[in-house]
């Protein structure tokens, strides 16, 4: 395992455990159920094993899809997340559990040694982040697809760029209340498998960001099980297309209710014509038109990622224990000054919990971090 920042880059931490004959679990019994489903046998395992996928968000969906996959034999998984394991999470994100959540671990970090539990054959690495324009392209490089499981347009729309501009699939899902939605981008001259006619990306479909009163977990709720549909959906695409079967794939934008049963079904077999992005190739997001360094993220929270800098929590903690509750772990510092709570990460990044004040964030922040 290695963990290490270098010029204000995000924390890297892998993992790929060396299995000894005596306590190794047999692959070929491992998968052997897997391999017996004929349009896997032994050669899509080995295909698998083969292929890398990136995860972008471990909340609820991500950590679903991650287990699913880390089951299934994918043999590199890159998770990237931003935030940190809360109480709250455990209703519905299964890679997680009691003592992630007392310790406030990072959530791609707290997934990374779950999954180093489940299966030991595989490399899952974890990069605490937020997925920016200025280090997106670093943290999927080699990515045979992306996995969108965020929680937000902004960050959907730079994955988007990016992987239209380099011709990489992605599959983008969602949930919230009990409605799941999910749909595969797969873009002109993919870099894996590219005999597949281009779809429609998700600009294609969405030109701007859906407004008004739209829906979040925050103020819907979700299910687990609208989750984990959601997930097992995204799993099942991402082992069709790794094992080399791309034209299996769904070319619609699906969406469906698991309370009222209702399904909807929107063609995106075909790119539109005067797309922005896969047509014109005008990569807005990616060149971080628009994109604010401060950032409300729902739960009464404000996240301020302007200062890409390393932070020494161990001194930053000394600093701060005279003036309020430290609680540090290595990977991040929470510091409680009532009614906030800020959190701070080694790249500079923090969560100001207890205000959607975005000049009071930045007040707090500078007051105890540092301008």
């Amino acid at each position: 395992m290695s963990y290490e920042t270098q010029d204000g880059q995000p924390k890297l931490l892998e993992n790929v455990t060396e299995r000894t004959s005596r306590d190794a679990i047999n692959d070929r019994e491992r998968y052997s159920r897997q391999v017996l489903f004929a349009p896997i046998g032994e050669q899509g395992q080995l295909r698998l094993a083969r292929g890398h996928a990136a995860i972008v968000g471990v909340g609820a969906t991500g950590a679903a899809t991650a287990g699913l996959l880390a089951r299934a034999g994918v043999g590199r998984i890159t998770l990237i997340d931003r935030d940190y394991v809360e109480p709250s999470n455990l209703q519905r994100q299964v890679l997680f559990d009691e003592d992630d959540a007392r310790e406030c671990l990072p959530k791609a970090e707290a997934a990374r040694r779950h999954l180093a539990l489940v299966n030991s054959g595989i490399r899952v690495t974890a990069q605490i982040a937020d997925l920016t324009p200025r280090n997106a392209e670093a943290l999927i490089a080699n990515a045979d697809v992306v996995l969108d499981c965020t929680d937000n347009f902004e960050t959907r729309y730079l994955i988007n760029d990016l992987c239209v501009r380099d011709g990489r699939p992605w599959i983008y899902a969602a949930a919230v209340g009990a409605y799941a939605a999910t749909m595969n981008i797969l873009p002109r001259a993919a870099n894996i498998d590219a005999t597949y006619q281009p779809t429609a990306c998700l600009a294609c479909l969405f030109p701007a960001s859906p407004t008004g009163n739209v829906e979040t977990c925050d103020t819907a709720g979700i299910l687990s099980t609208a989750v984990n549909f959601a997930a097992s959906l995204q799993a099942t695409e991402t082992l069709k297309l790794l094992t080399g079967q791309p034209d299996r794939m769904r070319r619609t934008l699906l969406a469906y209710d698991l309370w009222t049963g209702e399904r909807s079904e929107v063609a995106a077999g075909t790119p539109r014509a005067d797309c922005e992005v896969c047509d014109r190739r005008s990569f807005r997001a990616l060149a971080g038109e628009g994109r604010a360094p401060i950032t409300l993220c729902g739960r009464n929270a404000v996240q301020i990622h302007e200062h890409a800098r390393p932070v020494d929590l161990a001194a930053l903690a000394r600093r701060l224990e005279p003036l309020g509750e430290v609680r540090a772990n290595g990977l991040l510092l929470r510091f409680r000054t009532p009614p906030h709570t800020i959190t701070v990460f080694p790249d500079g990044r923090a969560l100001i919990q207890g205000t959607t004040d975005v000049g009071r964030a930045r007040s707090l922040y500078a007051r105890y971090i540092g301008a």
